[in-house]
């Protein structure tokens, strides 16, 4: 065994206070900016170059540095990428490796190991919130390392398909960009492709008076819950686990982004069949926290509180987008109810309008907008398929229960 402060040439504390946030600057990288090796360089607040080099004086950080949560939550780990600037923001820990005795990536993919993880967990400590003390961190017990050559083929390895996970997700971020643009450059500028390949308004299409103001001539006006159907979940508290070989992982709000976890519940299998979630399934939270999202973490049960939509009438992505152009004003209602848990009822479905195309836009459109909507599902779904290669690999690698061939 060794301490990680025998193979790291810095531990460092954050000690600075927070400053104010500007929409461009250099990433103060929070805990919460952290997740399962990877950092997210561009959600995270943004400084100065000022307040960077005033926060940096003790330390400045580098490539293959790495970042960890002492709290909220505990354990998560990252690292800078090589040209990537950065700097600590509160409750986290620079850990600078020493190369002569571990290759970085090596040490990111073993603190993130269920061993080092459960380390962490253990000692941290807290009455409100629990933290790790500096002390911890430093002597925090690793196994022997194997030598720098094999420890280089592991950590890239690793880091390889962390980095096909990440470029996955910025090409998505991509696709999404550019559907949800021509979506609303269709229906809210009303410039869509028209049949003779012009864009209708810009070029004088005639407009007609509806409900939703001045709408493409032979154009309609439909309530939401025209355009697909809303199925509500089942109280699947209900529907127990019977056969310990057959049951589904009950889907909740806080499986829509985080998947299914240890801690998702089960339920009985023995459900109907309309209950039942798949890949490519929209899903649309009605109360606590409202989100839509495509589902693709593989089959599951359907739980209250979410709606599974669906449409025998119009494509997909069309029933998506308008849901999600709905979105801020259902948040809205939510956000004023005065109850514990906010939401909003199906009246609002009703109430919420959707400009409809004719059928030959409707296909013009499609032919434009489904093949990007349908490669960010691939996307999303090789994404998992990718994670969980390396979620398998992880532990097998660490342990020396398989090796890399050169």
């Amino acid at each position: 065994m060794t301490q990680l402060d025998h193979i790291c040439l810095n531990i460092i504390d954050c000690e600075h206070k927070t400053a104010p946030t500007q929409e461009s600057g250099i990433p103060s990288i929070r805990t919460t900016d952290i997740k399962r090796g990877v950092i997210d360089f561009r959600g995270a607040n943004k400084i100065s170059e000022e307040t960077y080099r005033a926060w940096t004086q003790r330390l400045e950080p580098r490539a293959y540095d790495l970042i960890l949560a002492r709290e909220a939550p505990v354990g998560e780990v990252g690292i800078i990428p090589e040209g990537q600037r950065a700097c600590l923001g509160q409750r986290t820990v620079l850990i600078r490796p020493n190369p002569e005795k571990v290759f970085p990536y090596y040490l990111l993919y073993l603190m993130l190991s269920r061993e080092i993880q459960h380390e962490m967990t253990t000692r941290a400590a807290g009455s409100t919130v629990e933290h790790l003390n500096m002390s911890d961190i430093r002597e925090l017990n690793l196994p022997d390392l194997p030598a720098l050559e094999i420890q280089s083929q592991i950590g890239n390895t690793l880091a390889n398909l962390d980095r096909k996970i990440e470029n996955l997700r910025k090409q998505n971020e991509t696709l999404e960009a550019i559907a949800q643009t021509l979506f609303k450059h269709w229906f809210v500028d009303f410039d869509f492709p028209n049949v003779d390949g012009k864009p209708y308004k810009s070029s004088g299409g005639v407009m007609e008076p509806s409900e939703l103001g001045d709408i493409p001539a032979g154009w309609r006006v439909k309530p939401l819950d025209k355009v697909a159907d809303f199925l509500n979940g089942l109280a699947l508290q209900n529907y127990p686990v019977t056969d310990d070989k057959a049951f589904l992982p009950v889907i909740k709000i806080r499986e829509m982004k985080a998947g299914i976890t240890a801690n998702t519940d089960k339920a009985s299998s023995d459900i109907s069949s309309k209950y039942i979630i798949d890949n490519g399934d929209v899903l649309f939270s009605w109360s606590g926290s409202l989100e839509i999202v495509v589902w693709c973490f593989g089959k599951g049960a359907l739980n209250q509180h979410l709606f599974k939509v669906s449409s025998t009438g119009y494509p997909k992505w069309f029933y998506y987008f308008w849901t999600l152009e709905h979105l801020i004003h259902f948040q809205a209602i939510a956000k004023s109810k005065a109850t514990t848990m906010g939401h909003i009822q199906r009246k609002h479905l009703s109430e919420a309008l959707c400009s409809i195309p004719t059928e030959s836009q409707l296909l013009i459109m499609d032919e434009s907008i489904c093949p990007i909507f349908d490669k960010t599902i691939q996307n999303k779904l090789h994404i998992q398929t990718l994670t969980q290669t390396r979620d398998v690999l992880l532990p097998k690698l660490m342990s020396g229960q398989i090796r890399i061939m050169s």
